[in-house]
């Protein structure tokens, strides 16, 4: 069974910095994709970021260009979601995702698609 645990979240400040871990373990033969959603109170869940088993493409939604840095962990089953300059609108609980293709992930459906149960992080002003 293929698991996704995540670390890192939450109470910050408006201006503060964090940074988000998630881990997979299973078995697996293939090499895998990861990233990030996260789903705000009456939101839906919204793409956050993604990257390749590699390492060497990421994609990062449009809105926290600047911000927000995805990037592979020491370790290839791990990555790491660097956020700065928080802001209260980032509150939101944050869910690691793998799939064989980051198209997969950036698309937010296909199969399969797994999902961690979910990080939380609260930005306060």
């Amino acid at each position: 069974q293929f698991q996704l645990v995540e670390s890192g979240g939450g109470l910050v400040q408006a201006g503060d910095s964090l940074k988000l871990s998630c881990t997979a373990s299973g078995r697996t033969t293939r090499n895998y994709a990861m990233g990030w959603f996260r789903q705000a109170p009456g939101k839906e869940r919204e793409f956050v970021a993604a990257i390749t088993w590699a390492g060497g493409t990421t994609h990062l939604a449009d809105t926290l260009e600047g911000r927000f840095t995805i990037a592979r962990g020491v370790a290839k089953n791990t990555i790491d979601l660097y956020m700065m300059n928080l802001k209260p609108e980032d509150t939101a609980v944050y869910v690691c995702a793998a799939a064989w293709n980051m198209n997969t992930i950036v698309a937010g459906s296909g199969s399969p698609l797994y999902w961690g149960q979910g990080t939380q992080v609260t930005v306060s002003s």
